[in-house]
């Protein structure tokens, strides 16, 4: 069975929210990150930068949210999405760990990035309903749980940005999303 390692209150919830929408049997692995879990010897043979969350499969081993996330797309679409549509899929994905996140969350880039970034994803949002399209994939987990986070974490008015509200607001009220984060948000 697949695993996923992480803490409580970590970034793997992502993959926990992408894991039920993809209804893939998997055992959720609590390494308890205050007293240094993933620290340990047992912990970084799966991952030797020590950071959560990671994912073990059969012997396969796998870190960074971004990668566990593309590896289950890749393995569980159907059907099997083209090359471009893979591609497209990866974009998005390191749209939000490269691009996204730090625009929002770096302090020193927001006041510039956030305006350009959440008026792009508004102008998206504006015509279609999720990142790729008409169909909730992977990119929207990847989007979605970084735009879910603002209001958690940051004190910003996201008003000016009302389909990126709604967007929000939609996939916050997924059954899976509310499984795997519901309970660390407060409403857009």
């Amino acid at each position: 069975m697949l695993k996923l390692y992480g803490g409580e209150r970590s970034r793997a919830s992502i993959v926990r929210w992408y894991l039920e929408e993809l209804g893939v049997p998997y055992e959720f692995v609590v390494l308890d990150m205050s007293a240094g879990e993933h620290r340990q010897p047992a912990y970084l043979s799966i991952n030797p930068a020590g950071k959560v969350p990671a994912i073990t499969d059969g012997d396969f081993k796998l870190w960074e949210s971004g990668a566990i996330l593309l590896y289950l797309a890749e393995k569980y679409s159907k059907p099997a999405p083209s090359l471009e549509q893979r591609s497209i899929l990866n974009q998005w994905i390191l749209f939000a760990n490269a691009t996204l996140g730090p625009g929002v969350f770096g302090q020193e880039n927001r006041d510039r990035e956030m305006p350009r970034l959440m008026t792009m994803l508004n102008q998206l949002f504006d015509h279609q309903p999720f990142v790729l399209g008409e169909a909730f994939s992977a990119a929207d987990v990847a989007v979605g749980s970084l735009l879910t986070f603002i209001p958690v974490m940051l004190q910003v008015d996201l008003s000016a940005y009302p389909s990126v509200l709604n967007y929000m607001q939609r996939i916050s009220e997924r059954p899976a999303f509310q499984a795997a984060i519901g309970g660390r948000r407060s409403s857009p």
